[in-house]
């Protein structure tokens, strides 16, 4: 466990640089994955049938998830060694903000499964190495009792990003292509700022050395019951998030109106994302508790996917939207805190956090993969929602095998 009690607490400025920067990340990852990839592989007059689209949809994002699982804890282990005139941080913040702008200029001008998946990987290991970079400020810089607010602004950032980058693209009628560019000069514009303005001090001499591997930390008993239940609680998510465009258009039948319907879905979600992200992680704060949280938070999760798969309407989805986002919301900011408490490697926090991150990443984008082979077992979505709900469960109680480390309260 790598709790410093001697760190200073940040800024309220420190804070909300570090909130924006989060929402860049999400908005440019997420807006193509719930809208822009989805419309780009549809397949309506194929003649295959619809499915042919969700399958592509799948492979394409799984493909860049497993290169993100690759690059993100790489990059954080390179980071911990990197000693530089600007930093150790900074420098990869900076290679990763840049590499996912001009990746997702190139997907937007992509015609075709294989076009499209090799210029969203590239987008996927720059998210990745950037993502890994901004995680290990929390070890590096914060006090434990600052790191649930901190996780909360990076939780709840991932719902906002959504309805930021699916509200842009549906209200302004953006074609795909001037989406993606939107896109990418947000991130550049918004990833360099916070890349070269959040402080960036050095860290501890022995990092050098590299800690004991990454082997090492995974049979950490803590750290890796809970780095698998983040990997399998958010593969549940993305069963009932990702394909959600799909859904209202063929499993719901409401064709055009689906785009529509997809932000009033989103905009409900992201509400209940944001108020069960701040309120736990204050609780967290204040408690020192984070691990039952979590794994009450996944159980939640459960019974939203579970009212999709047997009881498929409308207003069963918004219904199900809010009760996704409050289970979501709180677990990845309370998870994300325990994570930060239970880092076995101080002299490899980048390395550590990267599977973190890159564990929530990997579980977001291998969920459609998996869900493409539900739906398509199935010939529908019952199938889908009853996997995300068994995941999400599976993966609570593997969170429960991590061991509560001991509480630091905010004072």
């Amino acid at each position: 466990m790598t709790a410093v009690a001697g760190r200073s607490r940040v800024t309220r400025g420190w804070m909300a640089l570090f909130a924006v920067a989060w929402l860049a990340i999400w908005t440019v990852q997420l807006t193509p994955v719930q809208l822009l990839l989805p419309t780009q592989l549809d397949t309506p007059d194929d003649a295959s049938g619809w499915i042919s689209g969700v399958v592509s949809t799948g492979v394409v994002l799984g493909v860049g998830g497993l290169a993100g699982v690759i690059a993100g804890p790489l990059a954080g282990a390179m980071s911990d060694r990197t000693r530089s005139r600007w930093g150790r941080r900074r420098p990869w913040a900076l290679a990763g903000t840049w590499i996912a702008a001009v990746c997702l200029a190139v997907t937007g001008f992509a015609s075709g499964p294989i076009a499209v998946g090799a210029s969203w990987t590239g987008v996927s290991v720059g998210i990745a190495v950037v993502s890994a970079a901004l995680t290990a400020m929390i070890a590096d810089q914060l006090p434990d009792a600052q790191r649930g607010v901190a996780a909360s602004l990076a939780s709840s950032a991932q719902a906002v990003g959504i309805i930021v980058g699916v509200g842009t693209v549906v209200v302004l009628a953006l074609t795909v292509d001037v989406s993606y560019l939107v896109l990418g000069g947000f991130i550049a514009v918004i990833g360099t700022i916070a890349a070269l303005v959040l402080p960036d001090p050095p860290g501890h001499a022995a990092a050098a050395s590299g800690g004991g591997g990454v082997l090492r930390s995974l049979r950490d008993r803590d750290f890796g019951w809970m780095i698998s239940g983040r990997l399998v609680v958010n593969i549940g998510n993305a069963l009932g998030t990702t394909l959600l465009l799909f859904f209202l258009m063929y499993g719901l039948g409401q064709g055009a109106a689906a785009e529509d319907n997809l932000l009033i879905a989103i905009v409900v979600y992201t509400v209940f994302v944001v108020i069960a992200s701040f309120g736990s992680g204050w609780w967290s704060d204040r408690t020192g508790k984070r691990r039952m949280p979590t794994v009450v938070s996944a159980m939640i999760q459960a019974v939203a996917s579970l009212l999709l798969a047997f009881v498929p309407s409308w207003e069963m989805t918004l219904v199900a939207a809010a009760l996704l986002g409050v289970g979501y919301g709180a677990f990845m900011t309370t998870g994300l805190a325990l994570a930060t408490d239970l880092l076995p490697d101080e002299t490899a926090h980048a390395r550590d956090l990267g599977l973190v991150t890159v564990s929530a990443a990997l579980g977001q984008l291998l969920g459609p993969l998996i869900g493409a082979a539900l739906v398509a077992a199935a010939g529908g979505f019952w199938l889908l929602f009853l996997g995300g709900a068994i995941l999400s469960v599976l993966g609570g109680l593997m969170t429960a095998g991590a061991r509560e480390p001991q509480a630091v309260r905010a004072p």
